[in-house]
């Protein structure tokens, strides 16, 4: 009923008005893609937040001007007092640049700026005839005063040869403005030069501005699909036009979520009456009641409605391997309510759910254990920064392994009026259980009920954390319970990404596309706000840049993607909406999901070594300004690994087949998935200063520069090629660990020589690269026309190798929608990175012939990709 559900208000019964019914007259959109000067004004902002619009449904009501956590405080001034959008400052910014102020790069600036350059290579030109021609005190002598000038009589010699001299330099301007003497060649010269855009990008990063950003990202709740979330994008849309980015606007898509009733959901000891306990379930208000401050109900994305008892049964981790030791000693799950604990050997909080539905279980329990992120690791919240005893890891038990997406359209877009939809009922990206999250305060009680039931728990490794417990597995006399999961299930709610975009000058239509995720569990203080934070800050930069009449040379795309949590939906549904241009035309992706909750710095994405290492040399560790994070990252000898799952880079690089990214400042367990994982948590304990999410920034930044402007594309192939290799040997050992007596010899050769093929290749390939680099500098820079096409189809090339490795006629046995031969999820290990997908699930499940068949595949697919790197 409707009086059941929390204060969330989703779009389909939220008549919520788009931008420009809120702030004008205009008519009614489904969207809004407003131009960069479309800037909305304070007044507006504050008639789209306002109070004077009356309460909807119990609606969710975002803060308001009036409120003392006001989120209006935090958007950029639309005035020209702001610092920000000052001119003047922006003028003081590029002059320290070293390079002049351009305006707009329309065609008549591009001529004027030949002229001039003209000018000045012809003043410095011996002509041959110049000893004809008159000196300027000459002529300044000849010039008669005005009284004189009825009486002059020109000599026609002179006129002619000054004329003559006009005559040249015009046809000479012609040729230029014409683009005639491109086709003879270019000098790969740049008005603004990269070490000055470079020193620009790290010196005007502001701590304080990604402060203010992560201020305001966290004012309020914004799970995906709720009001919270919309006006969250508006802002972010504000803000990108404001920046001055191109062809902002919000991309729509009508996508399956489920959200939490009031009363709806049921943790309980029934039986025997004398054990009878109801779980609280909820956190204790994160901020005082008078500020009035809504926090998110507790609840798992995805979760199975139902209301389910059983049996208490305990299975340590949740993993296959738990559940079978628990059969294996006599414990029957049948019917079962199971209790497991977060983290540990099955990592991924979905394939908890579902090995406990495999072993026979009705309904699961997962708690957070103080051994993993709570009072037994540090002092918790307030006072240090680990969970306090009633904080809960909410989460999705979406089974991303299988679908990623919406799980009611796998392998196409989600977009409003699609007829085509998958059912919920026996969906393989849906759980078949129903589940909830509980903190260790709840669990204790359900941990101290086992008492005395089935097997005392010996073994250091099944044993928690939680104080004052007996540890046992239960069995099917143990109390009962009950677990009520009632909730709200919308089959088409509406998300919304937010997208902004650089026109590049040299290749337009290829991109560098930046991401990180908006919707947040609760407040989301480090996931994600902290990386929205920083990437608004990079959006300032380059739009300060761009501003000032600089352009990339190929195109830059951001994007601030919605339903992350849920099962990355919004950045899915964007990549199946444009695969095939993806696929053809994005050079690579750069995401940041957690920015900071420490000071490891953290990346994964072998092709792009080279390219970090040399961004990780310009910026400066937070804690010692005399050294770089390149001397920290080489001294630790951290290495970057191939990615696994768990975030936005998953469609790009598993589907589209996009070289991808991911980076952060990683650190100690923080109140994850929690309401207390918020903008105080982060001032106080995450980074205080701001100072991390200022470095992440700067090699952010730097990597799109160097992406999106240098000649050649900075991917490095020789190290992606090293690092298959290793894959290749890790498989080997993985598949003879599995083998037994019985089973049939694997022959993996044929995936080794793919493997050595490749090296070889992508040698020969970067052997052209130094050619090109040599051919510049004994050119002085200059590049002819058949230079140019090379490099240009030298960075196609390079491009296209990832998506050479996608398996498109075909994809993952079973899980069809997954299309890279060496990334994308395990089956089992959604979390974890597992090289060979293919051949490792064949392996895990036993069906050798098939995994025969994988492993030539791969070797198949992969030999062919790099032969079109020389080809």
């Amino acid at each position: 009923m409707v009086d059941e559900k929390h204060r969330y208000v989703h779009q389909d019964s939220l008549p919520i008005p788009t931008y420009e019914e809120a702030t004008s007259s205009r008519p009614s959109s489904s969207h809004s893609y407003l131009g960069p000067e479309e800037v909305s004004h304070d007044a507006e902002r504050q008639g789209l937040l306002s109070r004077g619009r009356p309460p909807q449904n119990n609606g969710y009501e975002p803060p308001t001007v009036e409120s003392a956590r006001s989120s209006l405080d935090f958007l950029p001034s639309s005035n020209g007092s702001s610092r920000r959008s000052s001119a003047e400052a922006l003028q003081r910014e590029i002059q320290q640049m070293d390079v002049e102020e351009p305006g707009s790069q329309t065609r008549a600036n591009r001529i004027s700026k030949r002229i001039t350059s003209l000018t000045h290579s012809l003043s410095s030109i011996n002509l041959p005839f110049r000893e004809w021609l008159p000196s300027g005190q000459y002529i300044r002598a000849k010039i008669p005063s005005w009284p004189h000038v009825l009486r002059f009589q020109p000599n026609w010699i002179i006129v002619g040869r000054i004329f003559a001299i006009f005559l040249v330099v015009f046809i000479i301007w012609l040729f230029f403005i014409s683009d005639l003497f491109a086709v003879r060649g270019t000098r790969m010269t740049n008005m603004f030069e990269p070490e000055n855009l470079r020193a620009y990008v790290l010196n005007h990063i502001n701590a304080d501005n990604i402060r203010q950003n992560l201020e305001h990202a966290t004012q309020y709740d914004h799970i995906a699909g709720t009001e919270g979330n919309f006006f969250l994008a508006k802002w972010v849309e504000t803000s990108f036009q404001q920046a001055g980015l191109e062809l902002v606007g919000l991309e729509r898509f009508d996508v399956y979520l489920n959200y939490p009733k009031i009363g709806g959901r049921r943790v309980a000891i029934i039986d025997p009456p004398e054990l009878e306990w109801f779980a609280k379930i909820e956190e204790e208000p994160v901020y005082p009641i008078e500020y009035e401050v809504q926090q998110t109900l507790v609840f798992h994305g995805y979760s199975k409605t139902g209301n389910v008892t059983g049996p208490l049964i305990y299975a340590n981790y949740g993993s296959r391997h738990d559940f079978q030791q628990l059969a294996d000693s006599g414990i029957n799950l049948e019917g079962s309510i199971a209790l497991v604990r977060y983290y540990g050997t099955q990592s991924d909080r979905a394939l908890k759910v579902k090995a406990a539905a495999l072993a026979g279980a009705a309904g699961c329990i997962i708690y957070s254990d103080p051994a993993e992120d709570g009072f037994l690791k540090g002092e918790p919240y307030p006072k240090g920064r680990y969970m306090p005893d009633d904080a809960v890891q909410r989460g999705s038990v979406a089974m991303s392994s299988w679908v990623v997406g919406d799980a009611l359209s796998p392998g196409f877009a989600s977009l409003p009026g699609e007829r085509r939809r998958e059912s919920v009922d026996n969906n393989p990206g849906l759980p078949t259980i129903p589940s909830i999250p509980l903190a260790w305060r709840d669990a204790q009680k359900l941990l101290q009920a086992l008492k005395g039931h089935g097997n005392k728990i010996e073994d250091p490794k099944a044993i928690g954390g939680v104080p004052n417990v007996e540890w046992w597995t239960g069995d099917s006399g143990s109390p009962t319970v009950l677990l009520m999961n009632d909730q709200i299930e919308k089959e088409r709610e509406g998300i919304y990404n937010v997208l902004g975009k650089i026109v590049g000058a040299e290749q337009p239509e290829k991109s560098i596309i930046v991401g990180n995720h908006r919707d947040a569990w609760c407040f989301g203080g480090a996931d994600p706000g902290s990386g929205t934070a920083v990437m608004l800050e990079v959006v300032r930069i380059f739009g300060q840049l761009r501003k000032a009449g600089w352009s990339p040379r190929r195109s830059i795309e951001f994007a601030s993607w919605d339903g992350e949590e849920y099962n990355m939906i919004g950045s899915t549904e964007h990549v199946e909406n444009r695969i095939e241009d993806l696929r053809g035309n994005a050079f690579a992706y750069l995401n940041v999901d957690v920015a900071v909750v420490g000071s490891e710095f953290k990346a994964e994405g072998p092709i792009f070594e080279s390219a970090l290492k040399r961004v990780l040399g310009r910026v400066a560790d937070p804690q010692d300004s005399n050294r770089t994070l390149r001397q920290i990252w080489e001294d630790k000898k951290s290495t970057m690994a191939g990615l696994g799952s768990g975030s936005d880079y998953v469609a790009f690089l598993d589907l589209a087949g996009t070289s991808s990214i991911d980076m952060s400042f990683d650190g100690p367990p923080y109140p994850y998935h929690s309401c207390y994982d918020n903008f105080n948590w982060m001032d106080k304990f995450g980074d205080p200063g701001f100072q991390y999410h200022k470095a992440l920034a700067q090699v952010w930044a730097l990597l799109i520069l160097d992406m999106a402007d240098r000649p050649l594309l900075p991917l490095d192939m020789s190290v992606y090629a090293r690092e298959v290799a290793k894959y290749v040997q890790d498989l080997e050992k993985y598949v003879q660990s599995k083998s037994t007596k019985d089973s049939p010899k694997m022959d993996i050769s044929s995936l080794k020589s793919a493997a050595d093929d490749f090296v070889v290749n992508a040698n020969r390939f970067e052997d052209w690269g130094a050619a090109w680099f040599k051919t510049m500098f004994e050119s002085g820079g200059f590049e002819n026309r058949d230079m140019y096409t090379q490099r240009v189809e030298h960075n196609i090339k390079m491009a296209d190798f990832e998506t050479n490795l996608l398996d498109i006629d075909g994809g993952l046995p079973g899980r069809e929608q997954f299309k890279h031969i060496i990334f994308a999820p395990q089956l089992w290990d959604n979390y974890g990175t597992a090289y060979f997908p293919g051949v490792r699930d064949a392996v895990e499940e036993g069906e050798w012939e098939l995994a025969q068949k994988q492993i030539e595949k791969a070797a198949r697919i992969l030999r062919g990709a790099s032969e079109k790197l020389v080809s």
